[in-house]
C-alpha cells in the first residue's frame, strides 16, 4: 500500500513532501501505486483552469485518492475530482479541496504579490513553463507561498517581496529548496 502526499505544481515538476502520518514507502503492488501517483499528478497538473493562485495536493492509499489544497474557482475543484475519478485503478476520490472565499481585496493582493515576485528580475525564471514554480495562496489577506526554489536566498527574496505588498497581513513561507 503506497502512502504519500504530493503537491501538484506541473506535469514535470511535482514535489513530494514527507509529513507526519504520511510515510513514503514502496508499493507492495508491483509498482502500480507509483504509476497511479504519477497519473494523478499528471492529470491534476494539466487542469485547464489550474493557476498560480491555486494549490492542489493528493494522498494515495491503495485505490483511494484524497484531494486537498485551496482553489480560487469552483470549476478547478470539480475538474480535479472528475479527472482523478476517470483514472484506471482509482476506486474512490475524497475531495477535500477548499474553495477560497470570494474577495476583491484578496484578488488585488494576489495580483500584487504575483507582480512583486514574478516581475522582479532575479525571480522571473520561476514563472517559466506551463506551471509556475511558486504558488501564491491568499485567504483573507494572509498569503501562503508554496513551491520550490533553487536556494535559500531566493526563498528569502520571495518572502520579502510578498510581505512588502500593501494589504498583506501575514506571509507563511512554505517554499522548499531544491535538493
Amino acid at each position: 500500500m503506497t502512502r504519500s502526499l504530493r503537491i501538484v505544481g506541473g506535469a514535470l515538476a511535482v514535489a513530494m513532501l514527507a509529513a507526519p502520518g504520511f510515510g513514503l514507502t514502496s508499493s507492495d503492488d508491483g509498482g502500480n501505486g507509483r504509476a497511479l501517483e504519477q497519473r494523478v499528478a499528471a492529470e491534476l497538473g494539466s487542469l485547464a483552469y489550474y493557476s498560480v493562485f491555486d494549490h492542489l495536493s493528493f494522498h494515495v492509499d491503495g485505490g483511494k485518492v484524497t484531494l486537498s489544497g485551496e482553489v480560487t474557482q469552483p470549476v478547478v475543484k470539480m475538474d480535479a475530482e472528475r479527472a482523478v475519478n476517470r483514472i484506471p485503478g482509482v476506486r474512490s476520490v475524497d475531495n477535500q479541496i477548499e474553495l477560497l472565499p470570494l474577495s476583491r481585496t484578496d484578488d488585488q493582493i494576489r495580483r500584487a504579490v504575483y507582480y512583486a515576485v514574478y516581475a522582479f528580475g532575479p525571480l522571473q525564471r520561476y514563472d517559466a513553463g506551463s506551471q509556475p514554480a511558486i504558488r501564491i495562496i491568499v485567504k483573507n489577506g494572509r498569503v501562503t507561498l508554496i513551491g520550490m526554489v533553487a536556494n535559500d536566498m531566493d526563498r528569502r527574496l520571495v518572502y520579502q517581496r510578498a510581505i512588502a505588498v500593501p494589504g498583506v497581513f501575514s506571509v507563511t513561507n512554505q517554499l522548499l529548496i531544491e535538493a
